[in-house]
Formats: structure tokens, sequence, C-alpha cells
């Protein structure tokens, strides 16, 4: 029993697919799933780290900045279309499962050509122009917001949520804190924006730590590898003042342990952290980034914003005491801080990898 999963471009697509994979495995025995993406994206190197088949074909992504771009990202199309075409006769899969993005859009386009059932996921609040395009041939469309919908008309969707680590979800408050060397008792902000940092988020630590002591707190300030090897240094004045109260690490392994320590996180608004911050319930500062496609990253934050579990700061406005004004406040008031925690909580879907799994098995039996 064959199941090509196709994705890729960015770690958001990727990670969801790869959950969907290792469920699929574990519901059904003997199912076969070979991954295709792209040559040049994340997913060529990602995928086959976690032991799964992967081939790649032909795909880039439209962009819109001139149309002498756009053309180029067009002409490749039928490229990866045929391609996609030829893996489907040389590796006869029963159902094609795309989780959006560039990558995703020739293999599930040559699929549903071809008559063989297609089941789309869709991260963000609102969904990228392949999953648009791709939603009304589908035999269903699965949300991990239900505003999505509004930008799916005709297609048959469902709200399943998005599948998280399982390991988020295993980790004490009280463990972590003692595994990173943190103070027990303390107000604890995890600051993070992805494997590479954000660097607006960055800066405005930065300014945030030298200006402020920062007294009743304790941050958790995960960098990215290249703010790292580019940031200036803190003065010995921040550094003296913070002390071990300020933990800055380049890249944070075992992301679980810094979610379960943190009162409150600053990060940027992709659905895959949203996903982990609902299931353990940690309220947050969004910034979302400005420049993702669509503004679904806005979109996200809104959505949550609406339902009371996060503050939102527009990326350009983000500054040092912007942020400080935002974190201060919320370790003053508890009551708006745990208010916050419940309606984070609310959104969680533990269940999301289950129920995916359970709309592909239909499909497979």
């Amino acid at each position: 029993m064959k199941v090509i999963i196709a994705c890729g471009g960015t770690g958001g697509h990727i990670y969801p697919a790869l959950a969907i994979a290792r469920g699929l495995v574990a519901r059904i025995p003997g199912v076969e799933v070979l991954f295709v993406g792209t040559a040049h994206g994340m997913e060529r190197t990602i995928i086959p780290q976690h032991g799964f088949a992967f081939t790649a074909i032909e795909a880039q992504g439209l962009d819109r900045s001139s149309l002498r771009k756009k053309m180029r990202a067009l002409s490749r199309l039928p490229v990866g279309f045929w391609q996609a075409r030829q893996v489907l006769r040389s590796f006869p899969a029963r159902l094609v499962v795309g989780t959006g993005g560039y990558a995703s859009y020739p293999m599930v386009l040559a699929a549903q050509m071809l008559g063989v059932p297609t089941v789309i996921h869709e991260q963000n609040a609102i969904p990228g122009l392949a999953n648009r395009l791709l939603a009304r041939r589908a035999e269903r469309v699965l949300l991990t917001f239900s505003e999505a919908a509004e930008f799916l008309p005709g297609a048959r969707v469902e709200v399943t949520g998005l599948p998280v680590r399982p390991e988020i979800v295993a980790m004490s408050r009280s463990e972590a804190r003692q595994r990173l060397e943190l103070d027990a008792e303390l107000f604890t902000v995890l600051v993070f924006g992805g494997s590479r940092g954000a660097r607006s988020i960055n800066c405005a630590v930065q300014a945030m730590v030298e200006a402020h002591r920062g007294e009743g707190m304790q941050v958790v300030w995960v960098t990215g590898e290249a703010w790292q090897q580019q940031a200036p240094e803190l003065s010995p004045q921040a550094r003296e003042a913070w002390g071990r109260r300020l933990r800055v690490i380049a890249y944070q392994h075992h992301m679980a342990e810094a979610l379960a320590a943190a009162d409150l996180a600053v990060c940027r608004a992709g659905a895959a952290t949203l996903a982990e911050l609902a299931i353990v319930g940690l309220p947050a500062i969004l910034v979302p980034y400005p420049y993702a496609a669509d503004a679904h990253q806005e979109r996200n934050a809104r959505a949550l914003e609406a339902r009371g579990a996060v503050e939102v700061i527009v990326d350009e406005f983000l500054d040092g005491e912007v942020l400080w004004k935002h974190i201060s406040a919320l370790s003053e008031h508890r009551e708006r801080l745990r208010a916050m925690a419940e309606a984070m909580r609310s959104t969680a879907r533990p269940d999301a990898l289950e129920r995916i799994v359970d709309v592909l098995a239909a499909y497979l039996v």
C-alpha cells in the first residue's frame, strides 16, 4: 500500500508532513511512504534524516516581484508536472497527501489529473496559493484554523488541527527549569525566532536587556545561529545586571524543555509554533513575520488575539521599549496571563494527528 506525501519549501510544511507519515506507518501495517519535494529545498536533507524515501521534482516559488521572475517560475511547472506523472507511474500510490507550498503543487495536481485521490493539509489561517488552487479537486482539505475555510469555496473541509511532536507535552515545568538550570520560582520569558532566528526580535531583546535590569524575571533567549555570528556583544553592565537570569542560546535542540519552562513566549506566528504553544498552554507576544506569503502569519496571530490568547506587536513597531512594556505589564498582571494561558490551551487539538490519520486511512482500506 503506497502513499505519496508532497511537501517542501519551509519547515512549516515539512514537519507536519513527517508527523503524518509517522502516524500512517504506526497505524497501517505495510504502508509505504514516499516524499516528493524539490532538490533545492530543506526537504531534500530533512526527510532522509527521518528515515523516509525522498524523490525530487522541478518546482519553484512564484516570485511576484517582477514579470520575468514570475514567468521563470511558471515555465518550470510543465516540467514538474511531467516528472510527477513519472513518479506516479513508478510508485503507483493509492493516495497523495499535500501539505502546501510550491513544492507540493505539481505532485498533487498530477494525481488529481490521473484520478488518484488527494488530501490536503493547510496549516495557516490564510491558505497558501498552492492549496487554494488545488482545494476544490481534493477529496478532503484538513485545516488547522477554521478561519481558512472562507478562502476555500467549494472545498470539502474539516478542522483537524496541526500535529505536534509528542515530546512537547511530556515535560513538566519543574523538570524543565532544572534541566535548563533556571530559577524554579522566577517569571520566565522564552524568546525565539526559528532555527535562523528573527533579526527584529533579537534587536529588540538586545535593546531591552541593555536598558532594563529585569528584576524578578529571567529570560531564555534563543537567538539563532546566524545572529550569534554577527550580533554586537552585550555590555558588561547588562551582563552584570542580569547575571544568570539571562540565558543566551544560539540554538535550542530540546525545544520541549524551553516551552515547558516558560511563563510567556515572544516569537513569530508560524502555524507549527502556534500549535506547540497551544498544546502546552503557553501565552505569547507574537511578532508576525512581515514578509510571509499573503501575510498569513499576521492572520494566524490575529485569530489567536481575537480569542484572548496572545498579544500582537507589528514587526515595524517593535523595539526594546515596546517589548519591555508588554513583557513587564504581563509579568505584573498574573490573572491576565492565566486567562491568556487558558485561552491558548482551549485552541489546542491534541488529537490532531489521530484525526488526520483517520481521514487518510479511509482511502487506504
